[in-house]
């Protein structure tokens, strides 16, 4: 008796799926936060607190509770890179999309870059300038 994919041809390719969840601990993220009209200067106590309360304003005393460490702050740019828990980045990005105003002006928090390493969000392939 012949097994089937014995001499006649080729065996099929056997794969195996892998899939990492959570490989890493933490996210960074790299954001800036736009007000209409410009003008507005914010250090970096009242830059956090704004994305704590938008975590409070969103997901309760649970997300305020979320471990969200700034790690640079351009306070000409208002550019913040930010490290949170791998768990906590759908909390963290969706409170900061939903996020309209500070002190009754329109403002916006953009993602510009988010990587689970560091070191990804150092240069920026897109304002790279070749000689």
């Amino acid at each position: 008796m012949v097994e089937p994919g014995e001499g006649k041809g080729p065996k099929p390719a056997a794969f195996e799926r892998l899939v990492f969840r959570n490989a890493s601990e933490h996210h960074y993220v790299k954001i800036c936060l736009e007000f209409q009209g410009g003008g507005i200067r914010l250090n970096a106590a009242h830059f956090k607190q704004l994305i704590i309360s938008a975590l409070k304003e969103l997901h309760g005393e649970v997300g305020a509770a979320l471990p969200v460490d700034v790690l640079t702050y351009e306070e000409k740019t208002l550019s913040a890179i930010l490290r949170v828990p791998s768990s906590g980045l759908v909390k963290l990005w969706s409170a900061l999309t939903l996020l309209g105003s500070y002190q009754n002006r329109k403002c916006a928090f953009r993602v510009i870059q988010t990587s689970p390493f560091l070191l990804a969000l150092s240069g920026n392939s897109r304002e790279l300038i070749l000689d």
